[in-house]
C-alpha cells in the first residue's frame, strides 16, 4: 500500500500516515497543490513555520511509460506569493514510486540554527546534523553524496542560493549521469532552505517493482503511446535533433523573439546562439547532442555541451537560459551562456529566473550589455556568496527592477517572463498573465498553436482565440502535470489520435480504473481552480492576471505589435 511520509522539522518527529482516500486518485502537481490548498495558511509566510514543502511522483512515474519520471515539488511560493507546482526529472520520482511513497510532507522548521540533511527509505525519514556540506554547489554535494553511499543514491540539494533563502533558488534533483534537473520556477529552494534542509537521499534498498493491476493491458497502451512519440514531427525529430533551442530560430522569424530586454522581437545574432548552430558545435566537439533528464525519455530533447577541449560545461542546455542571455542580454558567444548555465545550476539558481533578471540588470547599468564574463563574476563573487548585491539579483527579476527603478521590467506575480514576447505570441501573454504559478510558459503552452502548427493554427498576432486556446492548454497541463509525464508529450496528444487515449489507458491499466477524456479534463479544471482558491485566499484579485504596462504602451518590431486585451477579456479565461 502507497503511504505518506510526514517529518515535522520543528520537533523532529516522522510519521507514516494512510493516503486520505480524496488524495488516492492524484499524483504530481494535482496532489501537491491538493496538500498545500488543504495545509498550507494562504496568508503564511512562505519562508515560515506554517509554509509546507511537498514533493509527489506523478500517477505514472516509476512504470514502463515512456517519458513519465517526473517528480513534482509544491508549496507556497516565496517569490510570487501564491501557490506553487514545479515538476523535474531525474532520478527520485521513479525511486519513491517502487518505495510505496505517494508524497513527503515537510513542515515546521527548526527552531536552533542548525542545518540538517534527510535520509530516506522505503520504511522511514532520518534527519541528520549537517555541516559538512554547507556552503558548497550542488555539484560538489551530489559528488560527495555518491562517495558516501553510491551512484544509485536519489539526491535532492539546494545550492548556496537556497541556503540564503533568495527567491529565485530552486530546488536540484540528480539525474542518471549524475548531473542535475531542477525544480526551477517560484523559488522552492528557499522553502527548502528556510527549513534548514541542505539535502535529501532517497535510497530505495528493498523496494520492490511498480505494481500494474492490468499489464497486458498497459504494455499495449506504452507502445502505441510510445510510438506517438517518435512518430511526431516535434518529439519524434526537431526536439532530439536540435532540443529545445531548435526555437531560437523560430521564434526570431516569428518576430516573438524577446531582444535586449524586450526591447525587439528579432536578433541580429540569432545564429550565433541557435539550435542548429549547438548542434553542430556540439557534435564537433565531441558532446552529446541527445540525452535524456530521466531513464525512460525517448524524447531526449536534453543535450551534454562541452568545450573546445572536449570538457563537459553543462548539460540540460534549454532555450529559455540561452535566449535570456543570447538574446535578451545580448551575448553572443554560446561558450558564455553555456558557463553562466551551469554556474546556475550549481549555485542553485532557477536560469529562467536568472537570464531574465540580468537583463534587468543590464538596463540598471549593473552591467554591461552582452558582458558574459560579467555575468560569470556575478554569480560567483555576488550572488554564490550572498553579498547585498548578490540578495538584491538572487531575488529575482521584480527585485532588480523594484531596487533599481526599471519600469521595463518583465514579471506576472512578481515572476520573470520567459523567452516568448506576448505582443507578438498573444496566446502565450494570456498564459503569462492568468497562470496560477506566476509568468509560466509550460502552464499553458500555446506557442504549439500559435507557431508550431501543433493541434491546429490560432495567428499569433490576433487576439481572436487566443483566451481559448490558453485555458484549454492549461486545463490540459494540469492533468498532464499530474501523470508524473513530461510536458513534450503534448505535441503529439494534440496532433497523433491514439495518443491521448493511450494515455488514460496506461492510467487505467495501472491502476485497475476506468477514466475518460472527459475524466482528465476535469481533473485539469479541479487542479486550477484549486491552485486559484488558494491564491485569491492568499491575498491576489484579477489586478494580478495582468501583463507589466510597458508590453502595452511599446509596440515590438518587426510587426509593431502591442499587448491589447482589455481587462474583461483577460478574466474571461476563469469562466469554466
Amino acid at each position: 500500500m502507497d503511504k505518506i511520509f510526514r517529518l515535522n522539522m520543528t520537533d523532529k518527529s516522522f510519521k507514516v500516515e494512510p493516503v486520505p482516500a480524496a488524495w488516492v486518485p492524484l499524483g504530481g502537481r494535482a496532489l501537491t497543490s491538493t496538500i498545500v490548498a488543504e495545509e498550507v495558511t494562504p496568508t503564511c509566510d512562505a519562508l515560515g513555520p506554517n509554509n509546507k514543502l511537498v514533493f509527489a511522483p506523478g500517477l505514472l512515474s516509476g512504470t514502463a511509460a515512456a517519458n513519465s519520471g517526473r517528480l513534482s515539488a509544491g508549496a507556497k511560493s516565496p517569490l510570487t506569493g501564491g501557490i506553487k507546482e514545479s515538476n523535474a526529472g531525474g532520478t527520485v520520482a521513479q525511486k519513491l514510486v517502487r518505495m510505496g511513497i505517494k508524497a513527503i510532507i515537510i513542515e515546521g522548521m527548526p527552531k536552533d540554527n542548525k542545518w540538517y540533511n534527510l535520509h530516506v527509505t522505503k520504511d522511514s525519514i532520518v534527519i541528520n546534523e549537517e555541516t559538512e556540506l554547507l556552503g558548497k554547489g550542488n555539484f560538489a554535494v551530489v559528488e560527495a553524496l555518491e562517495a558516501k553511499f553510491d551512484k544509485k543514491i536519489g539526491i535532492l540539494t539546494i545550492g548556496q542560493a537556497g541556503e540564503f533563502m533568495m527567491t529565485s533558488a530552486n530546488i536540484s534533483v540528480k539525474d542518471p549521469d549524475s548531473k542535475i534537473r531542477s525544480h526551477g520556477r517560484g523559488g522552492l529552494g528557499a522553502v527548502m532552505g528556510s527549513k534548514k534542509i541542505k539535502y535529501i537521499t532517497v535510497d530505495e534498498t528493498g523496494a520492490g517493482a511498480v505494481p500494474v493491476a492490468e499489464p497486458e493491458k498497459f504494455k499495449a497502451a506504452a507502445r502505441t503511446f510510445a510510438k506517438a512519440l517518435l512518430d511526431h514531427p516535434v518529439s519524434g525529430q526537431g526536439l532530439p535533433t536540435f532540443g529545445t533551442n531548435i526555437l531560437v530560430n523560430i521564434l526570431n522569424e516569428a518576430g516573438g523573439l524577446p531582444t535586449r530586454n524586450f526591447t525587439y522581437g528579432q536578433c541580429e545574432d540569432h545564429d550565433k546562439f541557435s539550435g542548429e548552430t549547438m548542434h553542430d558545435t556540439i557534435v564537433a566537439r565531441g558532446g552529446k547532442p541527445k540525452h535524456g533528464c530521466h531513464a525512460g525519455c525517448i524524447i531526449q530533447c536534453s543535450q551534454v555541451y562541452v568545450d573546445k577541449d572536449s570538457k563537459y560545461l553543462t548539460s540540460g542546455f534549454e532555450y529559455e537560459t540561452i535566449w535570456g542571455l543570447g538574446a535578451n542580454c545580448l551575448v553572443s558567444c554560446l561558450d558564455d551562456i553555456a558557463k553562466a548555465d551551469n554556474l546556475m545550476d550549481d549555485i542553485g539558481i532557477d536560469s529562467i529566473e536568472g537570464v531574465v533578471m540580468f537583463a534587468v540588470a543590464m538596463e540598471a547599468g549593473i552591467l554591461p550589455w552582452g558582458d558574459g564574463k560579467a555575468v560569470h563574476r556575478l554569480l560567483t563573487e555576488e550572488i554564490a556568496k550572498g553579498t547585498p548585491l548578490g540578495r538584491v539579483l538572487g531575488n529575482g527579476t521584480g527585485s532588480v527592477g523594484r531596487t533599481y527603478g526599471i519600469t521595463r521590467c518583465p514579471v506576472v506575480k512578481n515572476q520573470g517572463i520567459p523567452a516568448y514576447d506576448p505582443r507578438s505570441v498573444k496566446g502565450i501573454g494570456i498564459t503569462y498573465a492568468t497562470s496560477t504559478m506566476g509568468a509560466d510558459h509550460t502552464s499553458g503552452y500555446t506557442i504549439a498553436t500559435n507557431i508550431l502548427n501543433v493541434g491546429g493554427f490560432v495567428d499569433p498576432l490576433k487576439k481572436e482565440g487566443q483566451v481559448e486556446l490558453s485555458r484549454n492548454l492549461q486545463i490540459a497541463t494540469a492533468a498532464v502535470d499530474s501523470t508524473g509525464m513530461c510536458i513534450f508529450v503534448a505535441f503529439p496528444a494534440l496532433d497523433v489520435p491514439e495518443c491521448l487515449p493511450a494515455l488514460i489507458e496506461m492510467i487505467n491499466a495501472r491502476f485497475g480504473i476506468n477514466l475518460t477524456g472527459d475524466d482528465v479534463i476535469a481533473l485539469g479544471k479541479s487542479v486550477l481552480k484549486t491552485e486559484r482558491a488558494f491564491n485569491l485566499a492568499a491575498g491576489m484579485n484579477n489586478a494580478h492576471d495582468r501583463l507589466p504596462e510597458f508590453f502595452s504602451l511599446d509596440p515590438v518590431a518587426p510587426h509593431n505589435a502591442i499587448w491589447d486585451f482589455s481587462d474583461a477579456e483577460i478574466d474571461e479565461f476563469w469562466n469554466f
